[in-house]
This record gives structure tokens, C-alpha cells and sequence, in this order.
């Protein structure tokens, strides 16, 4: 379990929601996402106004979906819990989840602001896979993809608030171009 790959975060974060008083049942957007796993078209962006529930529902996918912790006293008595596949996906995919709205203490530039999610979710990887050489020094989609070729293992990335890097008064419009290029170029990768 580390800050990107299998986070606790979102569990915790959606544990919270799911005990809440006033807690509406979204689940059926998981069954939704099912049929894309492992296809060419497996992209989605759940879009929502300001303040509608898009991090709820990004903890709630990464939740689902996420290796390291067994959740299914958070799902079992939800809409999900009904699908004839969710026993064969809960908790049985590798998650990477990143909050693009967290940045380093003190951040000044992109390079920091980029280089603390491309670390840590390297740093997660190596943890996670001894047995693949990495190099710290490597991209991480190159890393993914070697990571894939030696074990098999894809990902699913779910990314919440990743058009904070547009408001943020320290990147330009030119590193807006790179973080774009930044994001192709990981999912991209296995």
C-alpha cells in the first residue's frame, strides 16, 4: 500500500461518505464501468458542476476497485453488491489514485508540483514490485510497461481534480502544455 498505488486514502475518505446520515447510493456507475475494463475504450471523465459529488465518486471507484484492502463491508449491503460480477472485481484490480489538487509543501514551479506525483508513484512501484528493475531515473509509463510485460498486471488510474494544475498561479501555459503531455503519455502506458 503506498500514496498512489492501492492507497488507503480513498477508502477511508469514501468509509466516511458511505456512514454518513444522508449517504445516496451511487454504485450503479461501477457496474457501468465494468464492461471497459482490458478494452480499447476504457477511458472515462465523470464530469459534474462544482461541489456534485466527483470525489465521492472517485474514492468510491478506487475503493472498489483497489487491491490493498478489502472493502466489502462498504460495499456489500450497496446496489453493487446485486451485479453478477462484483465478487469477480472487488477489490481485485491494482489502483493507482491521484488527487492532482495535493501539492508539495512550499511548491514554486511545475518540476515540483510533477516531480512529487512521478516519485511517489514510482517509489510505490518499486515497493510493490521487487522483482521488476526499476529505475528511479525512468518514466513512469516506461516503468508501467515493463511492470506489465514481466508480470502481466495492468492498472486502473482514477484521477481526481486533474484540472487543478490550470489554476494553480505558478505553472504557465507552456507546463499546462507539458502536464497534458505528461498525462497522455501515462495513460498511455499498460
Amino acid at each position: 500500500m503506498g500514496m498512489f498505488l492501492n492507497s488507503m486514502s480513498p477508502y477511508r475518505k469514501y468509509q466516511a461518505v458511505v456512514t454518513d446520515t444522508y449517504f445516496v447510493d451511487k454504485t450503479p456507475l461501477i457496474e457501468d464501468l465494468l464492461p471497459a475494463l482490458g478494452k480499447e475504450k476504457r477511458f472515462f471523465c465523470i464530469t459534474r458542476p462544482r461541489r456534485f459529488g466527483k470525489t465521492v465518486m472517485a474514492n468510491m471507484i478506487a475503493s472498489f476497485f483497489g487491491k490493498e484492502i478489502d472493502s466489502s463491508d462498504l460495499f456489500d449491503g450497496l446496489e453493487i453488491a446485486q451485479s453478477e460480477h462484483y465478487r469477480e472485481h472487488l477489490n481485485r484490480h491494482h489502483v493507482i489514485f491521484i488527487d492532482f489538487s495535493e501539492i508539495p509543501r512550499n511548491c514554486q514551479d511545475y518540476q515540483q508540483y510533477i516531480l512529487r506525483i512521478e516519485k511517489g508513484i514510482i517509489s510505490d512501484l518499486a515497493e510493490a514490485y521487487p522483482e521488476v528493475k526499476i529505475d528511479p531515473e525512468e518514466a513512469v509509463w516506461d516503468i508501467l510497461t515493463r511492470i506489465f510485460e514481466k508480470t502481466g498486471n495492468t492498472f486502473i488510474f482514477v484521477m481526481d481534480e486533474w484540472d487543478a494544475v490550470f489554476h494553480m498561479p505558478f505553472i504557465s501555459g507552456r507546463e499546462q502544455e507539458q502536464y497534458l503531455l505528461f498525462l497522455k503519455a501515462l495513460l498511455k502506458s499498460k
